[in-house]
């Protein structure tokens, strides 16, 4: 339907704006000018009006909805036909639909039990009463706060609700809801019941922790998510219990005779799933990498030393610092202070192998000047001049000639 309404009248009621559109219909916020209260009108476009078996289930929902007395289900207020057009009011809900509310992550698990709790609650109670919903999805699940202290549910759009397990489909065979978060069985044309509404619930779960549905892409690839493969795990895209997936698995199984027997089972089994501690994985080992080779380094000639500039710290990092010292200092030179009583020791050691060298030379030069004394003793006349070999005369005394010892000395007396 493409014609907007806005401003115009249909019955007693005004059409005040657009909440939102469908394939199918418009839902209009409009004023009932009779009991001047607020409502949300749905109006069916005018080619679909003209087919009989829509117009028939098109009744099919008004009454499935006004039969329907639960605290989580909309109320059905009117439903009729004014020029050709279809219409269905029922309460306004002041607040956001599901898909608005996750359309930016995940809702945490508490949130998510506490909202689709209650949309377990009107489901069994639709399927207590022979009911099957057959487009359970967050754009039909709509949420207040202005109504109690804490978030309530209203369970919207019965357009496909049925009774017993036909009628979901169009004569020609067509497809009827959203297969985003439809069952395989639904998918395919088969018989559905309750089970078929706790598959689509399941895959509303899956929406709530993790912002996604459980298939993505085309249209086409999204049925065959559903017809043949197993739904992603929760736990790799969040983190959360590992037992949440065990629920996911059961909850969309393909064979509807494994899923849970009705909707608050599922719930329950999410409940009880998430209160469990959160996976968590083991910390991994940092493997460092050896360090490369070494490279040899071209050659550089030395380049000046630049002074350090300290580092801003950050307000509250009191440091210390000394002043700049020039370049050129002995702050930029190694410490000798460990060397210095190396100069007198090594000058006393040079001067004390001078003196042994001045004594060695002193002593070798007296002995080179001082004669050789013979070896054998001088032989010293007496009383004669020496050199005189006479004899001596008659009557004399005879002289003695006599040998010194050889380590006399003689010294000649002055005179």
């Amino acid at each position: 339907m493409s014609e907007d309404l806005t401003g115009r009248r249909l019955g007693h009621y005004r059409i005040d704006g657009v909440l939102g559109r469908g394939g199918m219909s418009v839902m209009y916020k409009a004023t009932d000018v009779r009991l001047g209260r607020k409502v949300a009108l749905k109006v069916i476009g005018e080619h679909l009006g003209e087919d009989a078996e829509f117009r028939e289930r098109f009744v099919d929902e008004a009454r499935n909805t006004s039969a329907i007395d639960h605290a989580n289900v909309v109320p059905l207020y009117d439903f009729g036909e004014v020029d050709g057009l279809l219409y269905i009011a029922m309460r306004l809900v002041d607040g956001s639909d599901l898909a608005s509310i996750i359309k930016n992550g995940p809702i945490s698990p508490e949130r998510t039990l506490s909202l689709l709790g209650q949309v377990a609650e009107a489901l069994d109670t639709l399927h207590d009463r022979g009911l099957v919903h057959l487009d359970v999805k967050p754009a039909n699940v709509l949420v207040t706060s202005r109504e109690t202290s804490t978030e309530h549910v209203y369970l919207a759009d019965f357009g496909l609700t049925r009774r017993g397990a036909t009628g979901h489909r169009t004569r020609s065979g067509d497809f009827l809801g959203s297969p985003t978060y439809a069952a395989p069985e639904h998918l395919r044309g088969e018989p559905v019941d309750a089970r078929t509404d706790a598959y689509s619930l399941a895959c509303v779960l899956f929406a709530c922790l993790t912002g996604r549905p459980p298939f993505q892409g085309k249209v086409p690839e999204v049925i065959q998510g559903h017809l043949n493969l197993d739904p992603p795990a929760i736990t790799g895209l969040v983190a959360l219990p590992n037992a949440i997936d065990e629920v996911i698995r059961r909850g969309m199984a393909k064979d509807p005779k494994v899923r849970y027997l009705d909707c608050k089972a599922l719930i329950g089994a999410a409940r009880q799933a998430l209160q469990q501690a959160p996976r968590r994985e083991a910390p991994r080992p940092v493997t460092t990498p050896p360090p490369p080779p070494p490279q040899p380094q071209p050659f550089r000639p030395a380049q000046p030393q630049q002074p350090v500039q300290p580092q801003p710290q950050g307000p509250g990092d009191f440091v210390r610092l000394r002043p700049p010292t020039p370049v050129g200092s002995s702050a930029f030179t190694p410490d000798k202070s460990s060397r210095r009583w190396l100069v007198p020791v090594l000058a006393g050691l040079i001067a004390i192998a001078a003196i042994v060298l001045v004594i060695v030379l002193v002593t070798s030069s007296g002995d080179t000047s001082t004669p050789q004394q013979n070896t054998t003793a001088p032989s010293i006349p007496v009383g004669q001049a020496s050199g005189s070999q006479s004899k001596p005369a008659r009557g004399t005394t005879p002289t003695t000639r006599r040998t010194l010892p050889s380590n006399l000395t003689v010294i000649p007396s002055g005179g």
